[in-house]
């Protein structure tokens, strides 16, 4: 019998390292179904259901969770409530979900409740605000944890998960950054009309725990920015609380300096960091795949709190505009010694490797604290 992985996607985030996971357990026989909601069915943020669309060979099921604005527990309760009918419907042998989103924490949940075996791709991580809570919860949750690091996997085994569950398998996006984006830099610059050469990346999302203060914080960095007189490649920020603010912010921004995209496809977005002059904020980006390929980043504020200790990250907060110029100044274009603490880009070969063990299948589903 053929087993059926399921796998639930959110955003474009959590799509670029479910996908490389889900394409080559597709190419080992699995039969694989994508679950498509959050992020993904809005147009403001891209509309990227398009990018997950474009995956041959695999099932998709898109689902709409969410108005412009609405609160988390209210999307949290929607996720829950469509996931769960779908799970009745499919069947599947193992959810597999992504980190600390409220789609991911609802996945979570529907696993545990229905008794179906879950995989949760990157827990064990630190991050200081409350996604990090949500990705300690869905440890709890689920049966099964493919974790980016040895220290992800030791903080995982003292959330009580027994060994035989933690899988290190490195960042599974780094997957696509390990090889050719099979694309050009032109074809890139294109594809998105951006106008210059030589270029940083800024991505800076909403902090749940601080939306009093994100607006603000969005305009001290992109004055910084502009006073530096670099152009930026700008991708827009999730849709988390808050990002209104940050969308005010952008959208006054020049735009012979700031190029504003909504989303982009993972290989042109590969090739466009592979020639980056450096990136800048507070996606996860910058401080695992930025280090991956040698080029510094710049990292603002809390939302990625001691995520990573490349020494080609910088850490500042948004109001520091001396320390972002000087960055700006001292970094822009220097080529970093390439990181290697999330993987080597072979997370889904070795994904893959763990679902073929046979004591994969046999963990029970009936959980206990190891000490």
């Amino acid at each position: 019998m053929t087993r059926h992985l399921l796998f639930l996607t959110g955003t474009r985030a959590d799509f670029g390292k479910l996908e490389p996971l889900a394409v080559a357990a597709r190419d080992a026989g699995y039969r694989v179904g994508l679950f498509v909601t959050g992020m993904h069915m809005m147009d403001r943020y891209g509309l990227t259901r398009n990018e997950v669309r474009r995956t041959p060979g695999v099932e998709v099921h898109e689902f709409v969770n969410q108005a412009e604005g609405d609160a988390q527990d209210l999307i949290l309760a929607r996720t829950v409530t469509g996931f769960s009918a779908h799970v009745r419907s499919q069947r599947p042998d193992l959810i597999v979900l992504h980190g600390d989103r409220i789609e991911a924490l609802a996945g979570a949940l529907v696993a545990a409740t229905n008794y179906v075996r879950s995989a949760h791709v990157e827990g064990g991580e630190v991050s200081g605000t409350i996604d990090e809570v949500f990705r300690h919860c869905n440890t709890k949750l689920c049966t099964h944890h493919f974790v980016s690091s040895d220290a992800a996997a030791r903080r995982v085994r003292a959330l009580g998960e027994p060994d035989a569950t933690i899988h290190a398998i490195g960042s599974p996006e780094l997957d696509f950054h390990a090889r050719p984006s099979g694309v050009t830099l032109d074809e890139v610059r294109a594809r998105y009309a951006i106008p210059f050469a030589d270029y940083g990346i800024v991505t800076f999302h909403p902090v749940t725990s601080e939306q009093d203060t994100i607006g603000q914080q969005a305009t001290d960095l992109f004055a910084a920015l502009e006073a530096s007189g670099r152009s930026f490649v700008t991708i827009a920020p999730n849709n988390d609380p808050g990002s209104t603010a940050i969308f005010q912010v952008l959208e006054k921004l020049p735009k012979d300096r700031f190029r504003l995209l909504p989303s982009m496809r993972f290989a042109h977005f590969s090739e466009l960091m592979k020639n980056a002059a450096c990136m800048v904020g507070n996606s996860s980006a910058g401080v695992r795949e930025a280090p991956f390929l040698g080029l510094p980043s710049l990292d603002i504020g809390t939302r990625q709190s001691n995520r990573s200790d490349a020494p080609s990250v910088t850490a500042c907060e948004a109001a520091d505009r001396a320390v972002i110029l000087d960055f700006l100044q001292t970094h822009w274009g220097r080529q970093a010694v390439p990181h290697a603490g999330f993987g080597q880009g072979s997370a889904a070969e070795r994904f893959v490797d763990t679902l073929s063990r046979p004591d994969f299948w046999t963990v029970s589903l009936q959980k206990a604290f190891r000490d």
